[in-house]
């Protein structure tokens, strides 16, 4: 993608940390050079602000990441790729049926209301829910991992949706700090929005998550 779209050797292409590691792969297999751009802490996807911030006489190309079903903001990054003459690329998600995406979208609204203690992720009308990331404020990783293993022992399925951002990736390490990053990488966990939940599945996700949750209310 990124050779076919003219980036070359010894080029800088920015990227997001948090997430998948293949925005950073595809840099050096055309030969560029990732470099590593903090989230908007409530989208997941890259900050406008922080990718200027780090734009060089190197850079070439941003590549922007939709994150959990919520769409990465083109429009401000377009404006950032005019002004420095930069390419903005754009990697997608799976595309869902129409049917499957009103589920999500109700079941969502439905943890929405109900969820106490944990952050409900930012909505709106162009977010597809292809995870349901909540963030469980704390002091980090062990906050978040303890209330994970206390819902699943409730019967409440989870999951880190990312372990270690790519910047800590031993083939990427990086000497740079994205506060933004670090602190969802140790804060967000996916829920279940499978399309098989029935309204009593939701109910126990609530009910398992706002007994621990309430706990952690002080954190907001």
């Amino acid at each position: 993608m990124l050779r076919a779209a003219g980036v070359c050797a010894g080029d800088e292409v920015i990227v997001p940390a948090f997430g998948n590691a293949e925005p950073a792969e595809a840099a050096l297999l055309a030969g560029a050079v990732p470099v590593f751009a903090d989230i908007d802490p409530d989208t997941y996807c890259l900050d406008p602000a922080a990718v200027e911030a780090v734009v060089s006489p190197r850079t070439a190309a941003v590549v922007a990441v939709h994150r959990f079903g919520h769409p990465a903001p083109l429009d401000t990054l377009y404006a950032v790729g005019r002004r420095h003459g930069l390419l903005v690329l754009e990697q997608g998600e799976s595309e869902t049926p129409y049917a499957e995406l009103a589920q999500r979208r109700e079941r969502a609204a439905y943890l929405d209301r109900r969820l106490r203690g944990v952050r409900t992720p930012q909505g709106g009308a162009a977010h597809t829910y292809q995870q349901y990331v909540v963030r469980v404020p704390g002091n980090g990783r062990p906050d978040r991992d303890a209330f994970a293993r206390a819902v699943r022992a409730r019967g409440v399925e989870c999951r880190v949706p990312v372990k270690t951002p790519v910047h800590r990736m031993p083939a990427f390490r990086r000497d740079v700090y994205l506060p933004e990053t670090e602190r969802a990488a140790d804060e967000t966990l996916a829920l279940s929005l499978d399309g098989a939940l029935t309204k009593r599945d939701l109910h126990r996700i609530v009910s398992a998550c706002n007994a621990l949750g309430g706990l952690l209310q002080h954190a907001f």
